[in-house]
């Protein structure tokens, strides 16, 4: 029922799932295998929607949306169930029967059954053998429930090495570990994964990853010693920060776009050790007030404002503008993000990603730095967005590939000066990041 209440909020209120089951689990008091079983039905039917109800409509003969809303929360978490876990068929099947009848009626008991008898028939496999495109593209966006868009998008950014198409959408697919900051200063990583039992990361001086569990729960983290931080996420703020100035670094910083405040912490528990401040620039009111938590104690002034027209003076040594972005980047961490996505969405943003590039290139010092970086590997807002600015101002690009040694196979873009982060290549978001350098 959890999952279901999950499944039904997504579907009826735009809800996220990831905020709301910690939310019903609490309230519901599930825990151990029983809350990870939740997770894994409402994560799992959210991230295979699409694939779903392609089944679904198959098995009843009628498209989706044609079905009433309450009826089809209970398909997908069914034919979730049947086709990607060990539950027994039959079990899975009364359960969605007796749900399906609490929600909508003795009328629909009938047709519920009789769709779930008809997806249970088949594998998964077969029914992808049968219902997928013939095109490369369409057949592995349908066989890992990505909207073909979205696949051909990683194809685009993969470029030559597009044949790893089917391994980037197969680690969307699977469920991501956490991954843990410790906070400069304050713990070290490996302090940090001694204390809970994690593993150092791989890239990032800073991380530690967890195979499972809340991580709210864990000492460090309530404590403001640790915070939940992709290492992806990390690598963006370490690359603003190594980034070689010409001329003193002063200790004057900027993030431009600093919600929900992740980087801007990991920037700022560095400022206090080198004695910089950072200034931290956020629209939307709740994110300022995330931000303010993640930051406080720390030399950080958080200011509400638009990024594009902040009321700053320039001057700044370092400006990182993580530009709000599709996201495509963190779908395996935002399980119903993919079916959300429409590829209207990406113009509306490549325009404000210019305009908040174009805001920090003023901001920054003559020999400072602009990092400018996605949490996607859409073209339109990596490459497309970075190119016409750094010709239209003539700044200068740094090897960004160069400031991330640890990281292997993350060189993009012309020349091989961005980085690009990949789920199934390095564990982390997709993360896009290119450093540029004002002239003087």
């Amino acid at each position: 029922m959890v999952a279901r209440d999950v499944l039904r909020a997504v579907r009826g209120r735009d809800s996220y799932a990831n905020l709301i089951l910690p939310s019903l689990l609490r309230e519901r008091k599930l825990s151990g295998r029983d809350a990870a079983f939740a997770t894994e039905l409402a994560y799992g039917a959210c991230r295979a929607q699409g694939l779903l109800d392609a089944i679904i409509a198959a098995g009843a003969g009628r498209p989706v949306e044609e079905m009433d809303g309450q009826v089809i929360d209970v398909l997908r978490l069914a034919a979730y169930q049947l086709l990607r876990t060990r539950v027994a068929p039959h079990a899975a099947v009364s359960t969605a029967v007796a749900m399906a009848r609490e929600s909508a009626g003795e009328r629909v008991t009938g047709f519920v059954n009789a769709v779930l008898r008809r997806v249970s028939e088949k594998t998964e496999e077969q029914w992808v053998a049968e219902l997928a495109p013939k095109d490369p593209v369409g057949r592995l966006a349908f066989t890992h429930a990505h909207p073909r868009w979205i696949a051909q998008s990683f194809v685009d950014a993969l470029g030559a090495d597009a044949t790893e198409l089917d391994a980037a959408l197969a680690a969307d697919d699977t469920r991501p570990v956490v991954h843990l900051a410790a906070r400069p200063g304050d713990i070290t990583a490996e302090e940090l994964a001694l204390s809970i039992g994690g593993e150092e990361g791989k890239f990032s001086p800073y991380a530690v990853y967890l195979d499972g569990g809340d991580p709210g729960s864990l000492e460090p983290v309530r404590d403001g010693l640790a915070t939940v931080q992709d290492e992806g996420s990390q690598l963006v703020a370490l690359a603003t920060l190594r980034a070689p100035v010409v001329g003193e670094d002063t200790g004057r910083w900027l993030d431009l776009c600093s919600g929900p405040g992740g980087k801007a912490a990991m920037m700022g528990a560095i400022a206090r050790i080198d004695g910089a401040h950072l200034d931290a620039v956020e629209l939307a009111p709740h994110r300022v007030k995330l931000v303010r938590t993640s930051t406080e104690g720390l030399p950080v002034t958080v200011l509400e404002a638009d990024g594009r027209d902040p009321g700053l003076s320039g001057g700044y040594d370092r400006v990182l503008v993580d530009a709000p972005c599709t996201g495509l980047g963190a779908l395996r961490r935002r399980p119903e993000a993919r079916w959300r996505k429409q590829p209207s969405d990406v113009s509306a943003l490549t325009k404000l990603q210019r305009e908040l590039l174009e805001s920090a290139l003023k901001l920054v010092r003559p020999g400072g730095v602009v990092v400018y970086s996605t949490c996607s590997p859409h073209i339109a807002e990596t490459v497309g967005v970075v190119g016409p600015v750094i010709r239209k101002h003539s700044v200068e690009v740094l090897s960004c590939p160069e400031l991330l040694p640890e990281v292997p196979r993350c060189a993009t873009g012309p020349d091989g000066a961005f980085v690009q982060l990949w789920p199934h290549r390095h564990g982390t978001d997709a993360m896009f990041v290119a450093v540029l350098r004002k002239p003087e």
